[in-house]
């Protein structure tokens, strides 16, 4: 993106409220918390279901499907509240480097999750490939919360 638009969303409404209302940032900032939480904790209790670890009485797909509006829940309110903090500094979170490592690794772990990850849940997948598939999710979740949280040090 063109520099411009982060200094349009930087003097935005939306940065506006974010930076001259006292809580705003803060309880944004826990809504965008728990929205993460329950997306990823929902993604990693299927991958653990991938890996053979607990939740043995339902089947992958199963339980994928049980926690997939939550996991949606999770990832748009994450999304949401992620567009409000980005917009309170948008041109200094463009140039931070933990957060552009943030970024693809999202960018990365959601494609994964709704594509290849959503394949190996399925009945008849692969045990192998569906191992393989869980450890990769928990591993770039793992990264973008790493990267999430190096954004305050650098």
């Amino acid at each position: 993106m063109p520099l411009w638009f982060y200094q349009w969303l930087l003097d935005s409404p939306w940065a506006y409220f974010m930076n001259n209302n006292e809580w705003a940032f803060p309880a944004v900032q826990s809504l965008h918390f728990i929205g993460f939480a329950l997306s990823v904790g929902t993604i990693v209790i299927v991958d653990c279901r991938l890996l053979g670890v607990g939740m043995l009485r339902q089947t992958a797909a199963e339980l994928d499907a049980d926690l997939a509006p939550w996991t949606f829940l999770g990832v748009a309110v994450m999304l949401t509240t992620g567009m409000l903090m980005f917009s309170a500094d948008a041109v200094t979170y463009h140039f931070n480097p933990s957060f552009q490592f943030k970024m693809v690794c999202l960018t990365l772990a959601l494609i994964f999750h709704y594509t290849l990850h959503g394949r190996v849940v399925r009945p008849g997948a692969s045990p192998i490939l569906a191992k393989l598939a869980a450890v990769t999710s928990i591993t770039l979740w793992t990264m973008v919360v790493a990267g999430g949280r190096m954004i305050a040090f650098i």
